[in-house]
């Protein structure tokens, strides 16, 4: 009688163990909440893409994609924190996320208007003084400080209009400040990707894709891929209408090369913090008229017969501010060219869009590194992955930046990739 109530009494707490064991998981699968939802213009309600929304008092945060759509994953902890939505040229919101449903939110933002004094411009005589002022006294803004950084990384690839190629990933990244010698380490960490070969020759041609291509984008951090001393000189500057973002008020510079006497040349604009006098924004493309100059030069490796010709190659990058510092948040690059090959009749055309978010980071006060082994190289091209395209719940209470509608659809032929996958290998395996 004693052994059965024993038996019984173990069984019970075993069963009292599991059940708990099941909640507390349960309980730490979800210690999130989620908010989706879309960031329009409040007067035109077009969508805003781009458009930062960041947890107050902290380093979490996510952007909108090309549609203005955004999923926000908070930790429990936050809950009863505000969301600031900002967006460049217009006013900034802040919300209180109790005031957000899980789905389906609208948040309205209405255009700046910006006032800054002829003075304010006139004080650095001409643009191109400003610019030099920016880059030579970076110091007083760009964040000094080693920082350990969680981002979304994803990378498109396509064949005319037809998706051949997606690759996604979060990853972390040990940031140096610029005055270190040592260069930015990433470490890949959950990782999917689809390629279809048959409709993508990389055995022919590798395209410099990959997170680095997106991370050397911070021109703060490698001023050396656009503007170093030497070759500021190189264009010509000039103030636009200025602008607002954060409620703060930013001057505007347009560039363009003079003479085109660089290897490479870029036209763009640059948004600079009118009080602090830090790099906010820029924005440029690489001049691609010259075809000698350019062939080949968006290519790792090909094979002799093979040229290739950029058409468009388009550039971003954002910065953050945090405790009076500048940080890098996030860049985009887009670079459409065509693929010559001899003894065939048609070109091909292809198109690789990548950007990288940083979704959170703290400083490095702990010396956290990443291992030797652990560290992707600038030329990484991610292993194929795509079992995780058929789990909904596959990045977890990881931030992303949302799929637009042709990203979602390539998503779904993969899932039924995959799902065709299976059915094949149960009737081959004798499954019903």
């Amino acid at each position: 009688m004693m052994k059965r109530f024993i038996f019984k009494h173990k069984v019970s707490a075993l069963f009292l163990f599991l059940v708990l064991f099941y909640s507390m998981s349960l309980i730490a699968q979800t210690d999130f909440a989620e908010y989706s939802g879309k960031v329009v213009d409040g007067r035109s309600n077009k969508t805003l893409e781009s458009t930062s929304l960041n947890i107050n008092e902290t380093n979490i945060s996510v952007i909108t994609n090309s549609e203005g759509q955004f999923t926000l994953k908070v930790p429990s902890k936050y809950l009863d924190s505000k969301v600031v939505v900002s967006s460049l040229g217009y006013n900034t919101r802040v919300i209180p996320l109790s005031e957000l449903s899980d789905k389906n939110n609208t948040i309205k933002l209405y255009r700046a208007v910006t006032q800054l004094s002829a003075v304010s411009i006139s004080a650095y005589k001409n643009a191109e003084n400003l610019i030099r002022k920016v880059f030579r006294e970076k110091n007083k803004n760009v964040q000094n400080k080693t920082v350990f950084m969680t981002a979304f990384y994803r990378e498109t690839i396509k064949r005319r209009s037809r998706n051949v190629s997606l690759t996604e990933a979060v990853v972390n990244i040990l940031k140096h400040p610029h005055t270190s010698p040592q260069r930015d380490a990433i470490k890949l960490g959950k990782a999917r990707k689809s390629t279809d070969y048959k409709r993508l020759d990389t055995l022919s041609v590798k395209l410099q894709g990959g997170p680095f291509s997106t991370i050397y984008l911070d021109v703060m951090k490698y001023p050396e891929y656009i503007f170093t001393d030497k070759t500021i000189a190189s264009y010509n500057f000039s103030f636009n209408q200025p602008s607002t973002i954060n409620n703060r008020n930013v001057f505007v510079v347009n560039f363009s090369p003079k003479n085109n006497g660089l290897n490479i040349n870029y036209n763009g604009i640059l948004y600079i913090d009118v009080q602090s006098l830090a790099l906010v924004s820029a924005s440029y493309t690489l001049d691609v008229s010259n075809k000698s100059k350019m062939k080949n030069l968006l290519v790792k490796k090909k094979p002799r017969d093979v040229i290739v010709y950029p058409l468009e190659a388009n550039y971003r990058v954002d910065y953050k501010a945090r405790g009076g510092k500048w940080y890098y948040s996030y860049s985009s690059l887009s670079l459409k060219f065509k693929v010559n090959k001899k003894r065939e009749l048609f070109n091909k055309v292809y198109t690789l869009s990548s950007e990288m978010a940083v979704t959170d980071w703290e400083v490095n006060t702990t010396n956290r590194k990443i291992r030797n082994r652990d560290r992707l190289k600038p030329t990484v091209i991610i292993t194929d992955a795509i079992s995780g395209f058929s789990d909904p719940d596959f990045w977890g209470e990881y931030n992303l930046i949302e799929p637009d509608k042709s990203i979602e659809s390539a998503i779904d032929k993969i899932k039924k990739s995959i799902e065709k996958q299976k059915e094949k290998e149960k009737i081959a395996n004798g499954k019903p």
